[in-house]
């Protein structure tokens, strides 16, 4: 008769059966049943499967590049070990910010568990002291109860893990009660630990990455990763017959703010900036800080006519940003220009940021606050201060 044990479905009979066909092991069997060497070598026989389980899982998690597919691949090993009620990923994507994305799973599938949170400070310095995962009940006591624990309350998460890293607390893994067998045991919850160590060094050493890729200011790709982006953009166009864009972005008379209502404001506009270009772009596209108040947008597989459409979206969206401040501060509007290549185009990187820049300068000396595309026989100027 099968039974499972733990993370093992195993045969009763089989180790000791085995054991038994020794003659000499036979004679003494009453006695090693007695003292219990059979359960013994059984117990041995589910852990090295186990942890020969967690070794092949855990390092198959390290083979996927980015945070969803890391994630997607623990629910897997999750729901199949354990049948959770649901498993919840809540992460900062930005370091330096406080945003916060929340997936969660139900039966392999994404679901909205309805989790009304917006940072996840509140664990931060727990965590930090005590970098493990820990069952909610005893957090919720090591934390007094706190207030802002309500929300997770509503969920009723069993177990929570943290995501830490060189920079902080990058985020937290709720898991939710079994659906089965009742209560998790001693030794699936440590199966649990170690595979979600696994998981988290991989999701931490992703975010890591991420994050050194990004203007620590604006949470944009930094002006590096960009040209890289951009460079490997080009040679693909080249061998392929589809159109890519770029988009520069100055920010208008952005020296006023800085000298009217101080470089602290000034930062505030630049933040909030890269907020509506984050909410205007699409997940392919790459939106970078050029560096101050330059901006740039990759657009792969975008011809002229769609990253016009893109470029005018933005341009809008941030005419219509409210910056909070301590007074108002004026109208906030932006100046762009739009380049488009392909294989026609025998041009590197350098040379297509040069030609949307100086569409750039044509919006400039315009009037600013509009999009102009870059076309042969445009004349470029510097543009007005």
């Amino acid at each position: 008769m099968e039974k499972k044990e733990g993370n093992v479905d195993i045969n009763n009979n089989s180790i000791e059966e085995k054991l038994l066909s020794d003659p000499k092991i036979a004679e003494h069997s009453d006695f090693l049943r007695e003292i219990g060497i059979f359960s013994f070598i059984d117990g041995l026989s589910r852990d090295i499967y186990n942890y020969k389980t967690l070794l092949t899982k855990g390092l198959a998690i390290f083979n996927h590049t980015n945070t969803s597919d890391i994630m997607d691949a623990s629910i897997e090993l999750i729901s199949h070990h354990f049948l959770p009620s649901f498993t919840a990923f809540i992460w900062k994507p930005i370091q330096n910010r406080p945003d916060i994305t929340i997936r969660a799973y139900r039966n392999y599938k994404p679901v909205d568990i309805n989790l009304k949170i917006d940072n996840v400070s509140l664990f931060e310095s727990f965590f930090q002291e005590s970098p493990k995962p820990i069952d909610f009940e005893t957090l919720t006591n090591a934390l007094n109860n706190h207030p802002d624990l309500a929300p997770y309350k509503t969920v009723q998460p069993e177990i929570v893990i943290p995501i830490i890293g060189p920079l902080g607390l990058y985020g937290i893994i709720l898991i939710g009660r079994k659906t089965k067998d009742g209560e998790y045991t001693d030794e699936e919850l440590e199966f649990l630990q170690q595979l979600m160590s696994f998981m988290s060094q991989a999701i931490k050493n992703h975010l890591h990455y991420e994050h050194s890729l990004r203007d620590a200011k604006t949470g944009l790709y930094n002006h590096g990763f960009f040209m890289d982006r951009l460079n490997v953009e080009v040679s693909q166009t080249k061998r392929k017959s589809y159109s890519s864009s770029i988009i520069v972005i100055d920010v208008d008379k952005f020296k006023n703010f800085n000298d009217t209502y101080g470089h602290i404001a000034g930062d505030q506009v630049l933040e909030n900036l890269a907020q509506v270009i984050r909410q205007s772009v699409r997940g392919n596209d790459v939106p970078a800080r050029f560096g101050g108040e330059e901006f740039t947008i990759m657009l792969p597989h975008t011809d002229v006519s769609l990253a016009w459409v893109v470029a005018e979206r933005l341009r809008t969206n941030v005419a219509a940003m409210q910056v909070p401040w301590e007074v108002p501060l004026p109208q906030v509007t932006i100046s762009l220009g739009v380049f488009s290549f392909d294989q026609k185009n025998d041009l590197g990187a350098t040379d297509i940021l040069r030609r949307a820049d100086e569409a750039l300068y044509i919006s400039k000396a315009r009037g600013r606050n509009r999009s102009t595309i870059w076309e042969p026989g445009l004349i470029a100027s510097p543009p007005p201060r």
